[in-house]
């Protein structure tokens, strides 16, 4: 066991940390858990920031009335490719915490929230082409890399049996970015003030979230160190089945939180101070519930949690579906909320499942001890990048089906049929995989191993 002596405590300029053993309970207790949860406290800060500006343009487009000379399938397709930017961008944002350390890329990926912010200060204005509009939202996905250099760096930080609670506040923290830029938003237009107060709010919070991190954040050096971990990570089976059910949770999560707002519009004919009213309530539910999702996975197994999840999800959809048939806003609006909050518990269960899974891993490969932690924060860490980046395009699918179910049919039924269907899919594969005995297919391990680490999957 390693003596607390032994283990430089950070300073609060942000130096490297070579020694890190948060699964030394010692360790943990006397100097770990201090130092993580004040990186957790500016990660959250930086991230949150980040998927306001990611989501800014579902509030944007409530602005855009027919001065601007747009159609329901053009502002679907401005907040489609803020999405799309969105996930391509987190695999390198993955990447960059193993290149210049967790602390640093804090710093730059912070800054680099100035782009987005005032290139749409600068043109939202009616005038302004379809194409100017389009490149400033893609621009604006810029904020969904943090979620996933944020989620890498808080990964190492913490011990396992802390892993669920500490990623799904981290991620909750930043998720509920949406509702925030959603509720200033509202607040924004019922001032009947125009969207460049909108901007004006952000960027100066931009500013004190780099200068935070600057200040008060850790790099660990054996994530710098580490960069083969993301082609091993990208090798293995689990990291593609995760990013699958990942779609299914918060590519959901964000997809509907781009769109829960023109659907009302557009289905409903609400006014854009109506839609923004009931907009940030789904988005919020689902980023404070988050956590809990990693509560409840750490106590009763993340694969059971997600498993049921899923059922949830469908029934929810399905009600959607009934209520959107018979033209019902309250049935529509209460059950859509509902399916926000679903999706924000299953983004926390899987989120949990992850390290859960390759610490399984490591067992069966006959691995202990500190060798079979640090095998599961490295593959858990570089996996991490890759399934949000995958799940975050269910946003996009989401997005698209909205738009063309809208040019096709006229309102978003057809789509949320296509959900409802998908689900049963995510259902199937998280029960085949991770809580189907014994057929389930193990990692490849020594065959002695291989029951055991079977049975062990149905508790990550």
């Amino acid at each position: 066991m390693t003596a607390p002596s032994q283990a430089p405590a950070p300073s609060r300029g942000g130096r490297w940390i070579d020694h890190w053993d948060p699964e030394d309970e010692t360790f943990w207790n006397e100097t770990g858990e201090k130092v993580a949860r004040r990186n957790l406290i500016f990660s959250v800060l930086s991230e949150h920031i980040g998927f306001s500006i990611w989501t800014l343009w579902s509030v944007m487009v409530l602005f855009m009335g027919p001065e601007y000379g747009l159609t329901p399938a053009d502002k679907f397709f401005i907040v489609s490719m803020a999405t799309l930017v969105g996930a391509i961008v987190r695999v390198p944002y993955t990447f960059a915490v193993a290149i210049f350390g967790g602390r640093n890329w804090t710093i730059v990926s912070a800054s680099l929230l100035l782009l987005p912010t005032i290139a749409a200060f600068i043109v939202m204005e009616p005038g302004t082409s379809f194409t100017t509009f389009l490149l400033c939202a893609m621009l604006a996905g810029i904020g969904g890399g943090n979620f996933a250099s944020s989620m890498t760096n808080i990964n190492a930080f913490f011990p396992l049996r802390k892993k669920g609670w500490a990623l799904g506040l981290n991620a909750g923290g930043g998720n509920i970015g949406v509702p925030v830029v959603q509720l200033v938003g509202l607040a924004v237009i019922g001032a009947s003030a125009g969207p460049r107060v909108l901007l004006g709010i952000y960027i100066p919070c931009i500013i004190v979230a780099a200068v935070l991190a600057a200040l008060y954040m850790d790099n660990i050096s054996s994530v710098k160190n580490d960069t083969g971990a993301a082609k091993e990570a990208a090798k293995d089976a689990h990291t593609w089945i995760m990013s699958f059910l990942y779609i299914g949770t918060f590519g959901s999560f964000i997809g509907y939180s781009f769109a829960f707002g023109l659907v009302l519009q557009t289905q409903f004919g609400r006014t854009p101070l109506e839609s923004a009213y009931v907009t940030f309530i789904g988005p919020l539910l689902g980023s404070l519930i988050r956590p809990v999702g990693g509560w409840l996975a750490d106590r009763y197994g993340g694969a059971k949690i997600t498993l049921w999840n899923f059922v949830a999800m469908a029934a929810a959809t399905g009600v959607i579906v009934m209520a959107s048939m018979q033209e019902s806003l309250a049935l529509f609006t209460t059950a859509f909320i509902i399916l926000f909050v679903l999706t924000g518990l299953g983004n926390g269960s899987t989120y949990k499942m992850i390290p859960g899974i390759f610490q399984t891993k490591a067992t069966a490969m006959g691995l202990e001890g500190e060798e079979a932690a640090s095998y599961g924060r490295r593959l858990s860490g570089a996996s991490m990048g890759l399934i949000g980046a995958v799940g975050a395009l269910g946003g996009l699918g989401i997005n698209l089906a909205f738009r063309q179910s809208f040019l096709s049919v006229g309102s978003g039924t057809g789509a949320f049929v296509a959900f409802l269907a998908f689900y049963g899919v995510c259902f199937v594969v998280t029960w085949a995989v991770y809580l189907r005995r014994p057929a389930a297919q193990a990692p490849a391990t020594a065959e002695a191993s291989q029951a055991k680490a079977q049975l062990s999957y149905a508790e990550v």
